[in-house]
């Protein structure tokens, strides 16, 4: 090869080297353009710690889970370690799923890490008992939209589907049937929060013991917003074969995408 053309193609080499973003040098340690892969991937954090009762659906929706995010191209990262949620942690990932009870054991400082994460533009979601956590901290109830209040129903009830524009309840008809516990809420009202799916009331005993509302209203998903923050919650989620559901793993698919505005 002539010495002007072998000049030539190492000049052209170098120029496109120079025009490599950071993230596709390789570090020295076998990272490279898997790195960038890794970076543009979504990154989810399902956090499953229960301070309270803990529900034996766990595993399977862990599985499920991660086998959903693989579908979606999305990192879906399980963990019961509530240390995580720190702001060095928080930056890499676009949402957190939070399916857990009781007093969760982190700092102010941490709760102040996830309030400026979720206000700085990521997302927030709440799978059934997320709503029976967090009692002491009224910021986390606002986001979430209320607290749990008893769950009288545990049978086949009857779904009103409120927003059929959403993307989490647009693949679900008017009205369908399934079979989950139900919760209702207290420090929840929908003009707080934006309702997607509802209870049938009609479908259910309401003299049955521990129904506590009586303005026949039992939200059973709902969006909210937080700063630049998106929060999106599902009451449903309580039983195995829900998880298996195809209505319900695109209703959380769904908004875990929209909470984290893809």
């Amino acid at each position: 090869m002539p010495r002007f053309v072998r000049w030539g193609v190492a000049v052209s080499l170098l120029a496109a080297v120079a025009a490599v973003p950071a993230c596709f040098v390789d570090d020295g340690h076998g990272l490279g353009m898997a790195t960038l892969v890794a970076q543009q991937r979504p990154r989810v954090l399902y956090v499953t710690h229960s301070a309270g009762f803990v529900h034996d659906v766990l595993p399977h929706s862990e599985r499920v889970l991660k086998r959903l995010g693989v579908a979606e191209g999305w990192d879906v990262v399980v963990t019961k370690d509530v240390g995580l949620l720190t702001a060095a942690t928080l930056r890499d990932y676009a949402a957190v799923v939070f399916y857990t009870t009781g007093e969760l054991p982190i700092t102010d400082q941490q709760k102040a890490d996830l309030l400026a994460w979720l206000r700085g533009g990521r997302g927030l979601v709440g799978v059934h008992s997320a709503t029976d956590t967090f009692y002491k901290w009224p910021e986390y109830g606002e986001i979430m939209g209320g607290y749990f209040d008893n769950h009288p129903w545990h049978e086949e009830v009857g779904v009103i589907v409120e927003d059929r524009e959403h993307p989490s309840t647009k693949h679900l008809p008017e009205r369908f049937r399934i079979t989950d516990e139900i919760y209702q809420f207290k420090s929840w009202s929908r003009d707080n929060v934006h309702v997607l799916i509802r209870l049938d009331p009609d479908t259910v005993d309401l003299t049955k013991k521990g129904v506590n509302r009586t303005d026949r209203d039992f939200g059973l998903s709902w969006t909210n917003t937080y700063g630049e923050g998106r929060s999106f919650y599902t009451a449903l989620g309580h039983r195995e074969e829900v998880w298996d559901d195809p209505r319900f793993q695109t209703h959380l698919v769904e908004g875990i995408r929209w909470a984290m505005n893809r």
